[in-house]
């Protein structure tokens, strides 16, 4: 089996929406990596996210806007010889995305991409909110710069 990579929304979509959550990169205020797991919504050109008002992921990204993006699914272990350690591998499917995290200020905007991050997990996109909550929210836009995709075994 080899590695697939693809470069393409369209092979891209399926995996994304298939995950429960990504995982963001972004780099510290000290020049470390920082990853954290994170709910999200997709509507073909950026992916959405959200967050509490405050926190290191808040500081780290108002500095340094920049992040990668990486969605995974599918994993499934495979053997050619049960009793032989390196003929195990992983199949998987993946996509990294690139680009800057904006976030947004405007409260209409904000309802509208919260309802997107809700149809992702839920399937309904409905809701309401109450203004409190709508000013309190982070709600950050990260535009599709750059994509890579991987699958194996698929």
């Amino acid at each position: 089996m080899k590695v697939k990579i693809f470069r393409g929304l369209a092979e891209a979509e399926p995996i994304i929406r298939a995950c429960e959550v990504c995982h963001m990169g972004m780099v510290d205020t000290e020049n470390m990596p920082y990853t954290l797991p994170m709910n999200f919504g997709f509507d073909g050109d950026s992916i959405f996210l959200h967050s509490g008002p405050d926190g290191k992921k808040i500081n780290i990204l108002k500095h340094k806007p920049e992040v990668c993006l990486n969605f995974s699914t599918d994993y499934k272990m495979y053997h050619q010889s049960e009793d032989v350690a390196c003929s195990y591998g992983m199949r998987y499917r993946s996509v990294l995305i690139f680009g800057k995290v904006e976030f947004v200020q405007d409260e209409t905007e904000k309802r509208r991409i919260l309802n997107i991050i809700m149809k992702q997990y839920s399937g309904r996109d409905d809701y309401k909110y109450n203004d409190p909550a709508i000013r309190n929210v982070k709600v950050m836009q990260v535009k599709i710069e750059r994509l890579e995709g991987r699958t194996f075994g698929y």
